[in-house]
């Protein structure tokens, strides 16, 4: 009888310390409306969200007139990547990033490469309990400087990922993101506080695509651009090129301009190319000539730093001194195989190279 209560006892125990673990945790970017409803203010959606609904993330639900994140602690991709493959050519090069994500988007991109967790229900989805706290230490622990919010989309776990972040800081930790940038000014700029690197998707510079291909819109992407660049977080910009969508030459040297003018020549662009994916399988890979056609423009609108990606081996992976046009970073896929940088100079020609280095 003893043995029972005691195993009935440890039970409780158990789940106890579970059940607190996974406190739900309130959102912080929301107004309450009449009839217990709120409106999330977290993102360009402002989803209007009936007493126990969701918003079009997933992961943001009304209980009793109060906004949860539901998917707060509760990772479901846990890695230690190089922080070539976010990607972040100009920051702290062959660095480890300790990357994680949640359940969740709040995009629909036809293309998405993680659509087994992006676009899914947190509840469908097996997780970790790990608060803020543990990543932080795990990070550490990993041998990692950087911390990535990664692989979905981070803004719809931004309570988790901003406490996390704070920490990180406190520790010595630099935070990076890859996003897609469909979030607001307001929490953009709490965030940016702790952020020291972001990449940014900038799917296409017209709305027609963001709204049949992403579900989305240009306009809020383009202000998160700036907004980054005025809070002096280190940026820079990831196109995925889909052929005949949205890899129309006149298109992209108007997004180029765009950049030189608003975020700097010096700002590092990233043409990536396209395998198909999720609901595009039909869809042809990119071919490497468009690839190199699109480098080309943007070199010629007078962007400095300008990348292929998903193409291994292609020259297009190096960054070139844009003075003496040397290599200064030698890659190969998400390897580094030489730095000629040195005190943020190219060891050649001693010309200043835009980034965050060792």
């Amino acid at each position: 009888m003893k043995r029972c209560l005691l195993i009935f006892l440890l039970i409780c125990l158990v789940f106890s310390i579970s059940y607190s673990s996974e406190k739900p945790q309130e959102a912080l970017f929301y107004k309450k409306l009449e009839n217990n409803a709120v409106q999330c203010l977290l993102c360009p959606r402002f989803c209007l969200i009936a007493e126990n609904n969701r918003g079009f993330c997933r992961v943001r639900e009304n209980k009793s007139g109060k906004l949860y994140s539901i998917s707060y602690a509760r990772p479901v991709a846990i890695h230690v990547d190089p922080i070539e493959k976010k990607p972040l050519f100009h920051f702290l090069p062959s660095s480890k990033a300790f990357s994680i994500a949640t359940a969740g988007c709040n995009l629909r991109c036809q293309f998405c490469q993680n659509w087994e967790i992006s676009q899914r229900n947190p509840d469908e989805i097996r997780y970790e309990n790990l608060d803020p706290q543990q990543i932080v230490s795990m990070a550490v622990d990993s041998g990692s400087p950087v911390i990535a919010y990664t692989y979905t989309e981070p803004t719809i776990f931004y309570e988790y990922m901003l406490d996390t972040a704070r920490l990180a800081r406190q520790a010595g930790l630099k935070n990076v993101i890859h996003s897609a940038g469909f979030i607001n000014e307001e929490p953009l700029r709490k965030l940016a506080k702790y952020l020291d690197a972001a990449d940014i998707d900038l799917k296409a510079f017209n709305d027609d695509y963001y709204a049949k291909i992403c579900g989305g819109s240009l306009e809020p992407v383009l202000n998160t651009l700036k907004v980054l660049k005025n809070e002096n977080v280190h940026l820079e910009i990831t196109t995925l090129i889909l052929p005949g969508l949205n890899d129309n030459p006149d298109e992209i040297r108007a997004m180029c301009k765009w950049i030189k003018e608003n975020l700097g020549a010096d700002t590092p662009l990233h043409f990536s190319r396209f395998f198909p994916m999720y609901k595009l399988i039909a869809l042809s890979p990119t071919p490497v000539s468009t690839l190199e056609k699109l480098r080309s423009i943007a070199m010629e609108e007078g962007l400095e730093y300008v990348y292929i990606g998903n193409v291994g081996g292609n020259a297009g992976e190096n960054t070139y001194c844009p003075k003496c046009k040397k290599t200064v970073i030698g890659r190969k896929g998400y390897f580094i195989e030489q730095i000629n940088v040195e005190n943020g100079m190219c060891k050649f020609c001693k010309e200043k190279i835009a980034g965050v280095w060792n």
